[in-house]
């Protein structure tokens, strides 16, 4: 005979214990990308969300272009108008603000604070 008889015998059936070992890697990998790389991204992405809504004016913004200048007004929830030389205004999409350098004060309703200054006076 030319064969041997342990080539011969057919083949065994797959193990699921060694196929389930030969995932363990790949889970693996996929369980650190996610704890390392994506989970880091995901809260970056959800602090620059939150800087960007809560700019308001007289606050000091940097853009991701490199200006720095202070908030003159907030024209919508897409843009912002900021100062950033004496009567130079610019109309700058919010997305944009990489951060923001100081809190300015809140912006004063003039109606309300002259109510309370009248009432106080009294």
């Amino acid at each position: 005979m030319l064969i041997t008889p342990a080539y011969a015998q057919a083949a065994g059936a797959g193990d699921t214990n060694s196929m389930l070992m030969s995932l363990l890697p790949f889970a693996l990998i996929f369980v650190i990308m996610y704890f390392l790389i994506l989970r880091p991204q995901q809260k970056k992405v959800r602090d620059h969300a939150d800087l960007v809504k809560n700019i308001r004016r007289g606050d000091t913004v940097v853009t991701s272009g490199g200006l720095v200048g202070k908030v003159t007004k907030v024209v919508d929830d897409d843009q912002i108008e900021f100062e950033i030389a004496d009567g130079v205004r610019v109309r700058q999409m919010r997305s944009m603000v990489s951060g923001v350098r100081a809190k300015g004060e809140p912006a004063k309703d003039s109606a309300k604070d002259s109510a309370k200054d009248d009432a106080a006076s009294k």
